[in-house]
């Protein structure tokens, strides 16, 4: 079988020239090549004729299809991308004041259950290469001819279920030879699988963590997101502390606020309390409409009388915009799309 080239980092790269007889700069000059957005080895001009034809022989370049691109009243694009074994995934563009952040997908599909996102229903399919989370900011940039300065690991899937291919994803988009994306450019949103919060950990990799948490408590938390119910919110701040001790990158966590679910006063007490002295930022989010999922977003009412006991409690936090609604691409709503059901067009990025 072909070996995914665009999975590879410089350093395997450099052991295969090396393995071949060749020079270890040409693994700088692939490198660089792949990460300009190049779908055939015979575009790699200055290498010889001779390596070009073994490549082919040994390696395939993943690329991805635009089967489908929406444009939301906010400025907000949607891409629905086809991969090479018709899979489909989304990922969006949001432009800030700060550069164009492109929030991707790691998984097809997505196996957690969270009952207010869309990503989990249908379930999880296979888990996605570091070179198609690549792809999908490659072709993102190339689609929309902006530069991508932050990307976001929010889209379909959880991260860290994908543990391997999302590391090897990181320290690919990091490396100065291709993308050039800065780890503190970086975040990684997790429902909370805590085994690899403390192996991310390890890595030391400055990005940020967004952990989904809310809930402050164990019931409603493992009614909302059933990985809660293996370990429970305690031990979810707690690794959070080791995280930061071990980075110190403070960790942001997540919060939807659900008419009649975890927004009432004595929640927000609750939360409050939790996370007290811990170095953290909240970010209160207002739930994206899923119709499958029957939740609704908190009214204004309740909205205010949540903030109000935060602020009372001196609760580091903020509000979060929410972009792209209109076309399903606010937090929560992208999903896995059923290829049958779908129109591919053959247009390629």
């Amino acid at each position: 079988m072909k070996r995914d080239i665009k999975s590879m980092h410089p350093a395997e790269l450099k052991e295969y020239f090396e393995s071949i007889g060749e020079q270890p700069f040409r693994a700088k000059q692939v490198f660089s090549w792949l990460h300009k957005g190049l779908y055939e080895f015979s575009s790699m001009t200055n290498l010889s004729s001779g390596l070009r034809e073994k490549f082919n022989k040994e390696f395939f370049i993943s690329t991805l299809k635009l089967n489908e691109k929406q444009v939301s009243s906010d400025g907000t694009v949607k891409y629905l991308w086809l991969t090479q074994d018709d899979d489909m995934v989304e990922c969006v563009l949001m432009e800030y004041s700060h550069g164009n952040t492109v929030c991707i997908s790691t998984q097809v599909g997505c196996r957690m259950g969270c009952r207010f996102c869309a990503s989990s229903i249908g379930g999880l399919k296979r888990n996605l290469a570091a070179s198609e989370m690549l792809d999908q900011v490659l072709f993102t940039g190339q689609d929309s001819g902006k530069r991508i300065s932050n990307v976001v690991l929010m889209g379909i899937g959880e991260p860290l279920d994908n543990f391997d291919n999302v590391m090897k994803f990181i320290q690919i988009i990091n490396h100065p030879n291709g993308m050039n994306i800065g780890s503190r450019h970086l975040t990684l949103s997790t429902c909370g699988i805590i085994e690899n919060i403390d192996r991310l950990a390890e890595y030391d990799v400055q990005l940020t963590l967004a952990i989904s948490l809310h809930a402050p408590d164990d019931d409603t938390r493992s009614h909302l997101i059933p990985i809660n119910r293996q370990t429970g919110v305690n031990e979810l701040i707690k690794s959070s502390l080791r995280y930061f001790k071990k980075t110190g990158r403070r960790v942001t966590f997540e919060y939807a606020l659900i008419d009649g679910i975890n927004d009432t006063p004595e929640q927000a007490v609750l939360l409050s309390k939790l996370l007290k002295n811990t170095p953290s930022h909240l970010n209160i989010i207002h739930l994206s409409n899923v119709s499958e999922r029957k939740l609704n977003a908190s009214s204004k009412d309740s909205t205010g009388k949540f903030i109000s006991i935060l602020e009372k409690n001196s609760v580091n936090f903020t509000i979060r915009r929410s972009l792209g609604a209109d076309i399903e691409a606010a937090c929560g709503q992208l999903r896995r799309r059923v290829l049958q059901n779908a129109q591919i067009s053959t247009q390629s990025t």
